[in-house]
């Protein structure tokens, strides 16, 4: 089988471990083989890409599962040419011996060509999406608390015209069951919640100015994305497959 590439090497990364089959060209053989186990620490990473850097390393793969490859890629993909592939993709490629170990059939796999790698944005975009998921977070536990709030009103009937949806047909059910006592501690528990929306809602507005920023300098073509006239029929285009993000 034709060897794509000479230096290369696969890494099977765990929590606490990361395993690295190195493939070299030797002379007299097919290849030199070399496997090492490193920490998953910064400095102990460090150590790993040197070694691979020495080596002449220049393609590095591993499986995108679980979330323990983040830090590797973050570290080695200004170095190498790094290639995270799904974990199913390399379970479908035959051939497999028993006893080789994740990182060396991840390692024979690249030498080869056979590793097919899965999208990732670029930095800026993967930390813009940080942004906006951790925005997302914010947001639903602010929902959660609002929803525990009443804003210290303490008027039943009041509280039931606040219903909004199908809630509203239920009004004079709703004052029934709104009906009680707000004691001290009551007011205390509330204060605490407004405290916490309030909170919440300087944390989304921080990350708001920070996807704003961030999205500054492709403002324009965001404009024309969403102003296209493609976007009126976007809902009746029938799915044909493939990754919708």
């Amino acid at each position: 089988m034709d060897v794509i590439s000479t230096h290369c090497c696969g890494l099977d990364v765990h929590k606490r471990t990361v395993v690295a089959c190195l493939i070299t060209p030797a002379l007299g053989k097919k290849r030199n083989q070399e496997i090492r186990t490193f920490g998953t620490t910064t400095p102990e990473l460090l150590q790993l890409a040197d070694w691979l850097a020495a080596a002449g390393c220049t393609h590095v793969a591993k499986e995108s599962t679980g979330v323990y490859w983040k830090p590797v890629f973050n570290l080695f993909e200004s170095s190498f040419e790094v290639i995270v592939v799904n974990a199913q993709h390399i379970k479908a490629v035959p051939g497999r011996k028993t006893d080789l170990n994740d990182a060396e059939w991840i390692a024979d796999l690249l030498q080869h060509g056979l590793l097919k790698a899965s999208f990732l944005p670029n930095q800026d975009l993967r930390e813009l999406r940080e942004a906006v998921r951790y925005r997302k977070s914010l947001v639903q536990i602010r929902s959660g608390e609002v929803s525990r709030l009443v804003d210290g009103e303490c008027n039943a009937g009041t509280l039931a015209q606040l219903a909004k949806g199908r809630l509203k047909k239920k009004e004079a059910a709703l004052k029934q069951a709104l009906d009680g006592r707000v004691n001290a501690h009551t007011r205390f528990m509330l204060k605490r919640v407004l405290d916490h929306i309030d909170f919440l809602q300087k944390g989304i507005a921080t990350c708001e100015r920070e996807i704003a920023e961030r999205m500054e300098p492709v403002a324009d073509q965001v404009e024309r994305l969403v102003t296209h006239p493609w976007r009126e029929s976007a809902d009746r285009t029938p799915y044909l497959g493939g990754d919708r993000n």
